[in-house]
């Protein structure tokens, strides 16, 4: 199925590691021009030099989604490079798991403001789009409760609120607005191989919780994300799509 992503301009924040790394990846190999951004200046070297030597046509930035300021810039730069916007993905999380007070904080700021600071910036060359889409990154913690119930569930709650917020507000403009729930994701450098190595007790709890017997890997949510995004996906709006291997147990009606 052709996707219909050819020649459509995309923005992904987090871009060089794990799921938004595989997003950029599986845009860019659909035919989009993509602009990414992460905060480490070789992570965003080396990803544009890859993808670039690919033949993909990329754009990297680097930025801190933390910074409101920082993120409208970046929008407006990387919208000139490339034309103008018709996908956004904010994708970064601050990953900020035990239940203390900076990491409240620290999840609101980059995880919710830094998705909203996304959504603002984007949304004069989205309403430009005839193909606008926005995709935010939650998670199956913000769905169930389960070790990440503190600050990090709750924000990816609020989240997977404001995308469906934003679904019908921005509705009668043309522009879709779904979120994605990962459930467990396992990459080089990811917080599960973290894990793996420095806590097996909850690892091995985690693993058994998957009926599958293993993890996802980035490019199997990846490509759940290109299909919401693209055109294909023309009807779809207010959704949060699961891609956890049947992890959770409610059912989603």
């Amino acid at each position: 199925m052709d996707l219909g992503l050819h020649g459509l301009r995309a923005l992904v924040t987090g871009g060089t590691r794990g799921i938004g790394r595989a997003i950029v990846e599986v845009l860019a190999a659909e035919g989009a021009a993509v602009g990414f951004c992460a905060r480490t200046e070789r992570d965003v070297t080396d990803t544009a030099g890859t993808l670039t030597g690919r033949g993909s046509k990329v754009s990297g930035h680097v930025v801190d989604v933390a910074d409101p300021e920082g993120m409208q810039r970046w929008v407006a730069a990387s919208a000139a490079e490339l034309g103008g916007v018709d996908i956004v993905v904010a994708n970064v999380s601050a990953l900020a798991i035990p239940d203390e007070t900076a990491n409240w904080h620290v999840s609101f700021d980059v995880d919710m403001m830094g998705t909203v600071g996304l959504v603002k910036a984007a949304l004069p060359y989205l309403e430009q789009s005839a193909a606008a889409s926005i995709l935010t990154i939650s998670s199956v913690s913000g769905r169930e409760i389960d070790f990440a119930a503190g600050p990090y569930g709750v924000i990816k709650a609020a989240i997977i609120h404001y995308t469906q917020g934003l679904a019908c507000q921005l509705a009668p403009k043309g522009i879709r607005a779904n979120s994605l729930s990962p459930g467990n994701t396992y990459f080089s450098g990811g917080v599960w191989e973290n894990i793996e190595q420095h806590n097996p007790e909850l690892f091995a709890k985690a693993m058994a919780l998957n009926p599958t017997g293993r993890m996802a890997k980035p490019h199997e949510v990846a490509r759940a994300a290109a299909f919401l995004v693209s055109p294909a996906a023309s009807f779809i709006t207010g959704t949060n799509l699961l891609v956890d291997g049947a992890l959770t147990r409610g059912v989603q009606f």
